[in-house]
């Protein structure tokens, strides 16, 4: 039997971060009664906090408003016994962060087709996200900020779904300066120096795609500093270096996602996921052959 909270069950604990923890549930009443949802709850000792609360909610509000099969839904949020929460889809399966450390100690890399599928579903997702309409018709102006593997997710039957917009901005058709968002890993040389926009998600759209390429980040380093000026001067080891099967065309794609000018990246999401659509086997790259993937992995 499960705890009650509010109209739900919480059935399990399937994850905890240093803000909130995630529970899997089910719906008891309403239009999606009897469906497993997930639980995201600001922790307690963060809910007297009002900065925290105000990230939370904030999060809560702007996932609301994205409705793209490629994105996690929020369906609701409030709060419920001074618990600040939001029910959200429940995608059953693994993040790619899984994924990956799966194949590392497997000593297997992912197929090439696969990985670039889930680079263009990953894109589609992020066109998407940064036009966004507001209930006005204008642009919301979405910057998830925090792309990388594991917000990536993976369900059992092969569906691909980003999600975690905790650190997301809206509004952010000027770059911000002055604060970091997001893993160093997956920062541009731009985040770096504080300046925030779209084209900062697809710098770490790019990061993630090259990880899921030949499992190895781009840039490397010994500590933040390292991993920073390394990024800096934006000169990763070609992918056909680290993996011959990769033709050059893959090659020149991704590595367009990290030139020094931005002017010399893609403008938007669309045309890098239109770089890469021809560019992989669809018998391979699809939900089923990827479902197939995630089982072999984990099993059943």
């Amino acid at each position: 039997m499960g705890q009650p909270f509010g109209h739900y069950e919480l059935q399990a604990l399937v994850g905890k971060g240093g803000m909130a923890e995630v529970f899997r549930a089910t719906e008891l009443e309403g239009p999606r009664a009897g469906q497993l949802v997930a639980i995201k709850r600001l922790l307690p000792k963060l809910a007297q906090d009002p900065r925290y609360v105000g990230l939370f909610m904030a999060e809560a509000e702007l996932s609301r408003r994205l409705h793209h099969p490629k994105i996690v839904e929020v369906y609701e949020a409030g709060t419920i016994d001074e618990q600040h929460y939001m029910a959200m889809e429940y995608v059953d399966g693994r993040d790619l962060g899984m994924v990956l450390r799966r194949c590392q100690e497997r000593h297997i890399l992912l197929p090439v087709d696969f990985a670039v599928f889930l680079g263009v579903t990953l894109l589609d997702a992020l066109s998407y996200a940064h036009v966004a309409p507001a209930p006005d018709g204008s642009p919301l102006g979405v910057v998830h900020c925090d792309v990388s593997p594991s917000n990536l997710f993976v369900s059992r039957v092969g569906e691909i779904k980003l999600g975690d917009f905790g650190i997301a901005r809206a509004n952010a058709a000027e770059p911000s300066r002055g604060h970091l968002y997001g893993k160093v890993h997956y920062l541009s040389p731009e985040a770096l120096e504080g300046s925030v926009d779209g084209r900062a998600d697809l710098w770490a759209a790019t990061v993630t795609l090259y990880q899921l390429l030949v499992n190895e980040r781009p840039f490397g380093g010994q500590n933040p500093d390292e991993v920073a000026e390394a990024i800096r001067r934006a000169s990763p080891a070609p992918l056909r270096e680290k993996r011959a099967e990769i033709q050059e065309a893959l090659d020149r794609a991704v590595m367009r996602g990290f030139a020094l000018d931005p002017a010399q990246r893609y403008p938007d999401a669309a045309p890098f996921a239109l770089a890469l659509r021809g560019l992989y086997d669809e018998r391979v790259g699809n939900p089923l052959a990827i479902a197939a993937v995630v089982r072999g992995l984990f099993g059943a």
